[in-house]
C-alpha cells in the first residue's frame, strides 16, 4: 500500500486568504481573466455541447463573465460554480462550497469540469483529478489552469538569499509548483485521454515588491506552505529580500518583473469511440520519406 502524499499545503488557512480576499475592495483578477479567457477560446474550438459544467474555484467569476463575452462557447446550458471560500460561492448564481480535495458530486454527473487557478493548491493534485475524472460523464472534457513552473521565481530567489544572509538557514516562503509539462502525463495517470498542455509565461511589472506582495494578497495566493504557516517571516528577512530583488530584477526605469507561467490543460473522460493511438509498427508511410532524408538502423 502506498504512502499518502505529503501535506504541503493548509487547507484551511487557504480558506481564511481566500476569504479575505473576498472582502477587500477590490480583487487582482487580472490573471484569472486571462486564464478563463483562453480556457473559452478553447471550448470555441470544439463542436459539440456541454449541458451541466461545473466549475472548481470560481473566486471572482471571471469563467462566467468570459462565457458571457462568448456566447455559444461550448454550448453549456448550466454552470455549477464552486469554492474552497463561502464569501466568493455565494456570489454565483449557482454556488456551492466545495474542497477540491473532497469532491461531493456523483459519478458521471458533469459533461465539463473546468478550474481557473486552483488546483495548484491541493495537496495530492493526481487524486483531485481522479475524482474530477469521476465525477465526468464517459467523454465529458476537463479543462485545468494552474500556476506552473517559473511562477514567482524572482519572490523565491529573494526570499531564500535574504532569508539565508540574515538567519543563516532559510525555509520555502513561495510554494513548489508543478512543472507545466509534466501536466500531460499527471492527467494520464488520472486516467484522463487525449492530454494537451499550453504553457503561458506572463511577465507583470510593478513598481515595488510591496505592490506584488499586495496583488497576491488581494489574489487569494500568498502562501500557505504547513512550515511557512508555523514560521513567520521576520521584518529584517523581508526588507533584505526587498532590496534583493529591486538589485537583481528591476528594469532600467526601476521598475520590478514577476513571472507568472499558467498551464493550461485538456482532458476526455475515457469513451469507446475515442481515437486511439496506433500501435506501433502499424504505420503506413515513413517518416525519413516525409522528411527528405535517409533512415539509419539502430541496433
Amino acid at each position: 500500500m502506498s504512502a499518502p502524499p505529503p501535506v504541503l499545503f493548509d487547507r484551511t488557512l487557504l480558506r481564511t486568504r481566500l476569504n479575505r480576499a473576498a472582502n477587500l475592495p477590490q480583487f487582482a483578477g487580472f490573471l484569472r481573466d486571462r486564464a478563463a479567457e483562453d480556457a473559452v477560446e478553447r471550448l470555441l474550438t470544439i463542436l459539440r455541447q456541454f449541458p451541466l459544467c461545473v466549475e472548481f474555484g470560481r473566486k471572482d467569476g471571471a469563467f462566467a463573465r468570459a462565457l458571457t463575452a462568448s456566447p455559444g462557447a461550448g454550448a453549456i446550458e448550466t454552470l455549477i460554480e464552486t469554492d474552497l471560500s463561502h464569501a466568493f460561492a455565494v456570489r454565483a448564481p449557482i454556488g456551492v462550497v466545495v474542497d477540491e480535495e473532497r469532491l461531493p458530486f456523483r459519478a458521471e454527473a458533469f459533461d465539463l469540469a473546468v478550474s481557473i487557478l486552483s488546483l495548484h493548491w491541493t495537496n495530492d493534485l493526481v487524486g483531485a483529478l481522479v475524482q474530477i475524472r469521476r465525477i465526468l460523464k464517459p467523454d465529458g472534457l476537463f479543462i485545468g489552469a494552474l500556476f506552473t513552473g517559473s511562477t514567482l521565481t524572482e519572490l523565491r530567489q529573494c526570499l531564500l538569499r535574504a532569508e539565508d544572509e540574515v538567519t543563516g538557514g532559510a525555509a520555502p516562503r513561495v510554494a513548489p509548483f508543478a512543472d507545466g509539462p509534466d501536466l500531460a502525463g499527471l492527467a494520464q495517470r488520472a486516467g484522463f485521454t487525449l492530454p494537451v498542455v499550453d504553457i503561458d509565461r506572463i511577465c507583470v511589472r510593478y513598481d515595488h515588491p510591496l505592490k506584488l506582495l499586495a496583488d497576491l494578497r488581494a489574489m487569494g495566493e500568498t502562501s500557505i506552505l504547513m512550515d511557512h504557516a508555523r514560521r513567520p517571516i521576520r521584518r529584517a528577512v523581508l526588507a533584505r529580500a526587498f532590496d534583493i530583488y529591486l538589485d537583481q530584477f528591476s528594469d532600467k526605469d526601476g521598475r520590478i518583473r514577476a513571472t507568472f507561467e499558467i498551464s493550461t490543460f485538456t482532458g476526455w473522460a475515457p469513451h469507446p469511440d475515442q481515437q486511439k493511438p496506433l500501435r506501433p509498427g502499424s504505420a503506413k508511410a515513413r517518416l525519413a520519406d516525409a522528411l527528405g532524408t535517409t533512415e539509419t538502423r539502430l541496433d
